[in-house]
């Protein structure tokens, strides 16, 4: 991740291809934007290790497909970003919907289901009741396809040559546009779904501490929400000195 983020203070220009820049540069910030996919390949690889290689892992738990989920689409929003970082490629993709649909796997996607995973995760331990796990993997269900279905088709669309804040566009494209309209359409009801979940957990007031799925985790083995000062030192602090 280091390594990303040094090569990523080096590639600001790939943004910039269609600005006029010389070849020799366009060059350079094609070579360095592909050289970010070795130590972004060794990360997802590592990821996926870990989830393999641990036996606490493997198991079905709600919060665990929210990482699987994001696996998969951050994956191919990098995919989709090697493909840009060809200055040529981009040249002609550029202000497409392919970009739009590259930004979003890569970023919005990204960022919520990660959001979703840490707060569902945490959910038991911050307000002291469960989450129906049934209704939260159909909850993953339907968000996950309703992205993707409203994504994925914007690829296709760029492809085409569909040129992205256009209001109108040619009958050529419909078919994907309305896919992606449908996409969006079920994206939006998995979130009042996932409120609609929300609401029964708080209603049934249900503890997660005699969740005995909860027993086997160490932070959730303290009086939920835990007391003031359980914690009485910071937590770099804590693992400097037990290591």
């Amino acid at each position: 991740m280091a390594r990303i983020g040094i090569l990523g203070f080096l590639v600001w220009a790939h943004h910039m291809f269609t600005m006029g820049i010389d070849i020799d540069t366009r060059s350079y910030f094609t070579r360095v934007t592909m050289l970010i996919a070795v130590p972004t390949g060794v990360k997802i690889f590592s990821w996926v290790r870990t989830i393999q290689g641990s036996k606490k892992l493997r198991n079905r738990d709600l919060s665990l497909i929210w990482v699987k989920g994001f696996l998969f689409l951050f994956t191919i929003g990098g995919l989709t970003g090697i493909i840009l970082a060809n200055s040529r490629v981009d040249m002609a993709l550029h202000d497409t919907y392919y970009v739009v649909a590259h930004f979003h796997y890569v970023l919005r996607i990204g960022a919520v289901f990660t959001i979703f995973l840490g707060f569902i995760h945490y959910f038991p331990l911050m307000t002291g009741g469960i989450l129906n796990e049934a209704l939260g993997k159909l909850h993953f269900l339907t968000l996950f396809l309703g992205v993707n279905l409203t994504f994925f088709p914007q690829h296709f669309l760029g492809l085409a040559g569909m040129p992205r804040r256009y209001y109108d566009f040619s009958g050529s494209y419909w078919i994907w546009h309305e896919i992606s309209r449908l996409g969006s359409y079920l994206s939006f009801f998995s979130l009042i779904f996932f409120f609609i979940i929300l609401r029964n957990s708080f209603l049934e007031k249900k503890s997660s501490f005699s969740n005995s799925k909860f027993l086997g985790r160490r932070e959730f083995n303290l009086n939920i929400p835990g007391p003031f000062h359980t914690i009485n030192e910071p937590f770099f602090t804590f693992v400097f000195k037990t290591h």
